[in-house]
């Protein structure tokens, strides 16, 4: 498991935490070590930029971002090559499913609007583990929607540096990088390396104070 340092109410999950969004277990195992309920709020994620405030915990609506400002619930989201965000406000939170469909609609600053519009502006982001620029192959129209992200994989073929691409929608907030590459390091699942229906997780939850 990876926690951001300095940054409360963040957790990244990696192979050998399991997947908490299928396995009961495996998520009361991950909640027992954050400190938090094992009961959290996910949603059906579907590439786009809806957000969503559940008011309960379990899977939801169809969005791709979740905000609470509940601090018996924490949200969360499931990714094996997208990159999972975390936002971090005063007495809210909000956690980011940002494949490079949903970074292209826009969904990380729809969340940071949600979250302000609540009265919470966030005033950090960390981005957690996703598929690097190295490893992330793409054609050009796919590259053509993140001007200025445009680049090269290990291997020499068209690639988009989606975290970068991430940061840089995130002007005015302090933003954290969890730089490893989910393609690459074996202690990650990817979609993109073997098909895997597995994921790992990222949740944010409201931090006591």
């Amino acid at each position: 498991m990876i926690r951001p340092d300095g940054v409360p109410g963040v957790a990244f999950g990696t192979r050998s935490d399991g997947d908490p969004r299928s396995d009961d277990h495996a998520r009361t195992l991950v909640s027992l070590s954050l400190g938090i309920p094992a009961a959290w709020a996910w949603v059906r994620q579907v590439h786009g930029s809806a957000v969503t405030e559940p008011g309960a915990p379990g899977v939801g609506v169809e969005a791709d971002a979740l905000i609470s400002t509940d601090p018996a619930l924490p949200v969360a989201v499931s990714v094996a090559d997208c990159v999972p965000v975390a936002l971090v406000a005063d007495g809210a939170v909000g956690m980011v499913h940002a494949g490079w469909r949903g970074a292209a609609a826009g969904v990380v600053p729809a969340a940071v609007t949600a979250l302000t519009e609540t009265g919470h502006p966030p005033h950090t982001a960390v981005i957690g583990p996703g598929i690097g620029p190295c490893c992330f192959e793409v054609g050009d129209e796919v590259a053509k929607r993140f001007p200025g992200h445009q680049t090269s994989t290990s291997w020499g073929t068209a690639s988009v540096d989606l975290p970068g691409a991430v940061a840089a929608s995130l002007d005015g907030l302090e933003v954290h990088l969890v730089p490893e590459c989910t393609y690459h390091d074996d202690r990650f699942h990817s979609y993109r390396d073997d098909g895997t229906s597995l994921r790992q997780f990222g949740v944010a939850w409201i931090a006591a104070a």
